[in-house]
C-alpha cells in the first residue's frame, strides 16, 4: 500500500482496536486483516453518498462476517455518514449504541442489513443483486445499475445457507455481485485445517462464478482484481489472503486475535509496528480529511428518482370476498390464498414471489406470474429450488434493496430451516411474508416428518412476527390484505393442503381477522362456553358447538387467527372475547401449552403433543380425538 492508504487502512485499523479495547469485548481480528481491501474498494469503487444514504442507485456492502462490525461503523464515521458520531465508536458495544456488537440494520445509517448469524449476510446480498436486475429491467439502466458487495469470512463459507445462495446466485448470473472472501484460514477453534479442506477454486466455479485469488495486503493486486470485476458476466469472488489480526507482533495469524480484545500491550506494540503514534480514537486530521474527501467525492453522481404507484389494496379485497362467497364449496386454504394471489400478481408489480421446489403444493405461483430466468429478469417470480435456508435469507435482501414485497413458499414443517431468517426479518422490522402450506396433521399420509406440530407455537414465540392461520376462502383473502398492510412486521401464513368448508357464510366489508380474533358463531345470548380455534378446526369448533346446543349447553366460537394481533387489541376488546366465560376450550391440531395464556387454568386445550401419524388425515384426527364426538363428551364432563 502507499503511504496514503497506509494512513488510511491504519485509521480503521486503530479505530476498531480501540473501540473494542474500551468495550474489553469484540472482534479485532477481521477489521485488521481487511482494511487494505475496503480502503481501495470504498476510495476507488463503492458508489455511495453518506448525504444521501437512501439513494436507490448506491451499490451495497454488506458485512456477513458480522462479527467483524467495527471494520463497516469505522468507515462509516471516516467517510462522513451522519449516523455514526466519534462518540458512537467509543460506547462500542454499550446500551442503545449503533455501534453495537454485531451491525444493526437501520434504514439511512450506511448499515444495510442485519448480519451475525453466519452466511446470512451472502443470501442478503444474493437478495439485494436479484432485486437490483429486476429494477434494472423495469427502470433500464440508466436509471438503476448498481453493484452488491458483500465481505465473507470462513465461517460464512462453512454455513450450509452459503452453499444454497452462491449456486442459485451462480444459475441466475447475477454479474454485479461481488464476494470479497476474508480468506484467512482463521476460525474460533484455530486454523480452519481443522475442519475444512476446501478446494474453494472448484467449489466457485462449480456454481458458474468467476473466481480471483489475490493478496489482501498489496494494493495493486486488490485494484486490478476490483477493475475486473467491473465488467464480468457472472458473479465474482475475489479470494482475499490476508493476515487475522494484521500489524499485531503476537496475535497476527492466530485465533487469538478473532475474538478477543489484543489487551493493553498489544496494542501499544501494534502502535509501535504500524507507526501509529497517536491516542485512542484520534485521527490525524490530514487523514480524517482525506477521508471525508472520498466521502463528499461520491456525492456528485447523478441521481435519477422513480416514481412508485400505489394501488387500492382494500378495493381490491373488498371484490374478492364479495366473489368468493357466493361459492360455498369445500376449497384448501392453500388454493384459496392461490386465488387472491392471481389477483395480487397481476395488479402489484413490486409483489415478488416464489417456493423452494414446492410451487404446485404450496399454491404460490399463478397464470399471472412471469418466470426470473438467468439473463431475463423481467419477471415475478423465483424458482428457488429446494433451498429454504437461502430462500428466506434472499428475501430479506429483496426486502432490504427498495419498496419490493418479497413472499416465498415452503411447508409449515421446513419453517424450521427458515427460523433463523424470519428471525432476523422480525429483528429489522421487513416486510416479508411467507406462505407454509401443509399447516397440520390434515396432510396425512406423508407422515410425522411432514406433519408440523410445534411449529406455530415456535413462530409465536417470535417477536415482531405475525403468524396467520386462516380457516377459510375469506380469512385467507383478509390475513392477505393484513400481512400487505402491516409495514414494520414479517407475516407467516399458514394455509392447509385439505379442502376445507366456508366457516364465514355472509359477506361483510370489515377485515375481522385483523383484530387477531374475533366471534364466528354464537348459539345463545347466554352462554357457558367459550370455545377457540384457528386454520381448519374453526369448522370443527363450529360443529362441536352445535352440537352442544342440541343439549342446551350453549356457547360461542371466537376464529382466532393471528395470536399476535389479538394480543395487540384494546383491553375491552380482548375482555369482551376472553372473559365472558370461565370454561374456555382451545382446538388446534398442534401443541397446547401455548394457548393456556387464553383458556387458563380452568380451561382445556384439545391438540397434538406428540408427532402425528401416517395415514388418511380423517383417520389421523380421529387417533389424537380431534373429532366433535370426542370433544363434546370432553366439554360435558369439564362442565359438570
Amino acid at each position: 500500500m502507499n503511504k496514503q492508504n497506509k494512513d488510511l487502512s491504519n485509521a480503521i485499523r486503530f479505530l476498531s482496536i480501540d473501540a473494542v479495547e474500551k468495550a474489553n469485548s469484540g472482534h479485532p481480528g477481521m477489521p485488521m486483516g481487511m482494511a487494505d481491501v475496503a480502503t481501495v474498494l470504498f476510495k476507488h469503487f463503492l458508489k455511495f453518498d453518506p448525504k444521501n444514504p437512501n439513494w436507490l442507485n448506491r451499490d451495497r456492502f454488506v458485512l456477513s462476517a458480522g462479527h467483524g462490525s467495527m471494520l463497516l461503523y469505522s468507515i462509516l464515521y471516516l467517510t462522513g455518514y451522519k449516523s455514526i458520531s466519534l462518540n458512537d465508536i467509543k460506547n462500542f458495544r454499550q446500551l442503545n449504541s449503533i455501534c453495537a456488537g454485531h451491525p444493526e440494520y437501520k434504514p439511512g445509517s450506511g448499515i444495510e442489513t442485519t448480519t451475525g448469524p453466519l452466511g446470512q449476510g451472502i443470501a442478503n446480498a444474493v437478495g439485494l443483486a436479484i432485486a437490483e436486475e429486476i429494477l434494472r429491467e423495469k427502470f433500464s439502466k440508466k436509471i438503476i445499475n448498481h453493484k452488491t458487495y458483500v465481505l465473507a469470512g470462513d465461517g460464512c463459507l462453512m454455513e450450509g445457507i452459503s452453499h444454497e445462495a452462491l449456486s442459485l446466485a451462480g444459475h441466475l448470473k447475477l454479474k454485479n455481485l461481488i464476494l470479497l472472501f476474508d480468506n484467512n484460514s482463521i476460525s474460533i477453534d484455530g486454523p480452519t485445517s481443522l475442519a475444512v479442506s476446501d478446494n474453494f477454486k472448484k467449489r466457485f466455479e462449480g456454481y458458474g462464478w468467476d473466481y480471483i485469488f489475490i493478496d489482501g495486503h498489496k494494493e495493486k493486486q486488490i485494484i486490478k482484481a476490483l477493475k475486473k470485476v467491473q465488467k464480468s458476466k457472472k458473479p465474482t469472488v475475489i479470494s482475499c489472503k490476508t493476515t487475522i489480526g494484521f500489524g499485531s507482533p503476537n496475535k497476527s495469524g492466530k485465533a487469538s486475535s478473532h475474538g478477543s480484545p489484543l489487551g493493553k500491550d498489544e496494542v501499544g506494540l501494534v502502535r509501535k509496528k504500524l507507526k501509529w503514534k497517536y491516542p485512542p480514537f484520534q485521527i490525524p486530521k490530514k487523514i480524517l480529511n482525506s477521508w471525508r474527501m472520498i466521502g463528499k467525492n461520491k456525492k456528485n453522481i447523478k441521481k435519477e428518482k422513480i416514481k412508485k404507484n400505489k394501488i387500492n389494496l382494500k378495493n381490491i379485497f373488498i371484490n374478492e370476498k364479495k366473489k368468493i362467497i357466493k361459492n360455498l364449496d369445500m376449497i384448501a386454504t392453500r388454493k384459496s390464498s392461490e386465488k387472491i394471489l392471481t389477483i395480487l400478481s397481476k395488479k402489484m408489480s413490486n409483489l415478488i414471489g416464489g417456493s423452494a421446489d414446492l410451487s404446485g403444493s404450496n399454491n404460490t405461483k399463478t397464470i399471472n406470474h412471469k418466470i426470473i430466468k438467468p439473463g431475463n429478469f423481467n419477471g415475478n417470480y423465483i424458482h428457488y429450488g429446494v433451498r429454504e435456508h437461502a430462500m428466506c435469507g434472499i428475501m430479506n435482501g429483496i426486502s432490504l434493496h427498495s419498496n419490493l414485497i418479497p413472499y416465498g413458499g415452503t411447508f409449515l414443517i421446513f419453517s424450521d430451516y427458515c427460523k433463523p431468517s424470519i428471525r432476523l426479518a422480525a429483528i429489522m422490522k421487513k416486510k416479508v411474508i411467507y406462505l407454509m402450506s401443509h399447516d397440520s396433521i390434515g396432510l396425512g399420509e406423508d407422515g410425522p416428518t411432514h406433519q408440523p406440530i410445534e411449529q406455530l407455537a415456535g413462530l409465536r414465540s417470535i417477536p415482531n412476527l405475525n403468524v396467520f392461520r386462516p380457516a377459510d376462502s375469506t380469512e385467507t383473502f383478509e390475513c392477505w390484505e393484513k400481512a400487505l398492510e402491516i409495514e414494520n412486521s414479517p407475516s407467516v401464513i399458514a394455509v392447509s393442503r385439505q379442502k376445507v368448508g366456508p366457516v364465514r357464510k355472509k359477506f361483510s366489508k370489515e377485515n375481522k381477522c385483523s383484530n387477531g380474533a374475533y366471534e364466528i358463531l354464537r348459539t345463545n345470548n347466554d352462554i357457558s362456553l367459550t370455545i377457540f380455534a384457528t386454520g381448519s378446526e374453526v369448522s370443527l369448533g363450529i360443529e362441536v358447538s352445535q352440537k352442544l346446543a342440541t343439549e342446551n349447553i350453549y356457547s360461542k366460537v371466537i376464529s382466532m387467527p393471528c395470536h399476535e394481533l389479538f394480543d395487540k387489541q384494546k383491553k375491552e376488546y380482548k375482555s369482551k372475547i376472553l372473559n365472558e366465560t370461565k370454561i374456555k376450550i382451545s382446538i388446534e391440531a398442534s401443541t397446547t401449552d401455548y394457548w393456556k395464556k387464553y383458556i387458563g387454568d380452568a380451561g382445556f386445550a384439545f391438540g397434538i403433543d406428540d408427532f402425528g401419524k401416517s395415514a388418511p388425515y380423517k383417520k389421523i384426527y380421529k387417533h389424537f380425538n380431534l373429532t366433535t364426538e370426542n370433544i363434546v363428551k370432553k366439554v360435558k364432563k369439564i362442565l359438570n
